[in-house]
């Protein structure tokens, strides 16, 4: 059996940097993903950041993630590509699947960032070859370089719909019309901005009511929808478009935590059920720790910071860090994301962590 001192599932942005500061401070540091290349979505993101200059403002995603990956092996981290985690046993043991074999994986601590899936929407025709995700898109384009489709209709006005509108832009596509269900747009004004003035209109308080098609979509039936999501009769037109993307939010990627026994809470505002952490981002299990979207949704930024305080976390406990040092720590990162989730999008983020923090110690 195979023995690590701690294990990071997710080499996405808050895995590396968990991964990053727990080896830093000394930790032993297996870092483990299913992909073939570390660096998760940090790949596809060929926009800049927002922020401060402690924030990687000005930034590319993808340049960030080259950072993050060279550090990674300057401190030591052992990463093992291609491999699942399909077990998470009481002992912390974990079981690893690695082509056609399969063994165990003996840890002290474990930190999950194992980051989060698309949300979808079913409608008639939504299993048409056609129908994606928005991040779907985005992977064809930023990391394969193919073109999902050339007439596009994306569904959601969240950053996730804007930006990804504009490197479908970028890319050669032309968007028909990004769609909302609200009636104000999700996203940060500067994106939504960007895709108006490149001839992209934005119609809020619209949905889509079915894609039409004979083997992939050909069209697609949009409407308006009143206060109550109930389409208004007389208001449907359809669009000629050959791709529809779902840009309709994202759910926590928390199977592991549910097999670990971790305690859960459903909170709309994080994008659904989230286990339970401490400030230090410690489940209700000693010894499991989360990061990044798996521990609510949120920006990269934020996965980083959660990945970082967990890193830090999970060093301390093992003693690899004194308790005056590792707090001291601690509380710099602390303050970077309150700073993060300072603001009109950050402060529901802000109110909800709070609260699952809470829960945490009441549990």
């Amino acid at each position: 059996m195979q023995k690590t001192e701690i294990a990071v599932i997710g080499a996405g942005p808050a895995g590396l940097a968990a991964a990053i500061e727990a080896a830093r401070a000394g930790a032993q540091v297996t870092l483990i993903d299913e992909n073939e290349r570390p660096g998760g979505q940090l790949f596809k993101q060929i926009h800049k950041f927002f922020g401060s200059k402690e924030h990687r403002a000005g930034t590319r995603g993808v340049e960030i993630g080259v950072d993050l990956l060279e550090e990674a092996k300057r401190v030591g981290v052992i990463t093992r590509l291609n491999t699942v985690v399909y077990g998470l046993y009481h002992d912390k043991c974990l079981g690893l699947a690695c082509g056609d074999h399969s063994e165990d994986l003996q840890t002290q601590a474990i930190i999950l960032a194992t980051g989060a899936s698309e949300n979808v929407l079913a409608f008639p025709g939504w299993t048409l070859p056609g129908v994606m995700g928005a991040g779907a898109a985005q992977t064809l384009i930023n990391i394969h370089r193919v073109l999902p489709g050339r007439r596009i209709l994306m569904v959601g006005a969240g950053n996730v719909g804007l930006i990804v509108t504009y490197q479908l832009l970028q890319a050669g596509a032309e968007v028909v019309a990004i769609i909302e269900g609200l009636p104000v747009i999700g996203g940060y004004g500067v994106h939504a901005s960007k895709v108006r003035r490149a001839g992209v209109p934005i119609l809020t308080s619209h949905t889509i009511v079915s894609a039409e098609g004979g083997e992939s979509v050909e069209r697609a039936v949009i409407a308006q929808v009143d206060n109550r999501w109930q389409v208004l009769c007389g208001t449907e037109q359809t669009l000629e478009v050959d791709t529809v993307c779902l840009a309709v939010g994202l759910s926590p990627l928390a199977e592991l935590a549910w097999m670990a026994g971790c305690r859960f809470s459903h909170v709309p505002t994080l994008g659904g059920w989230v286990p339970l952490h401490d400030q230090d981002m410690q489940t209700s299990v000693p010894g499991i720790y989360i990061a990044g979207d798996v521990a609510g949704i949120e920006e990269a930024s934020t996965a980083m910071e959660e990945g970082r305080l967990a890193g830090l976390a999970a060093a301390g406990t093992l003693c690899h860090l004194s308790p005056e040092v590792g707090e001291i720590k601690k509380s710099e990162v602390r303050d970077r994301l309150a700073a993060l989730r300072w603001g009109g999008f950050g402060e529901g983020r802000a109110v909800a962590k709070r609260q699952i923090i809470e829960a945490r110690c009441e549990a």
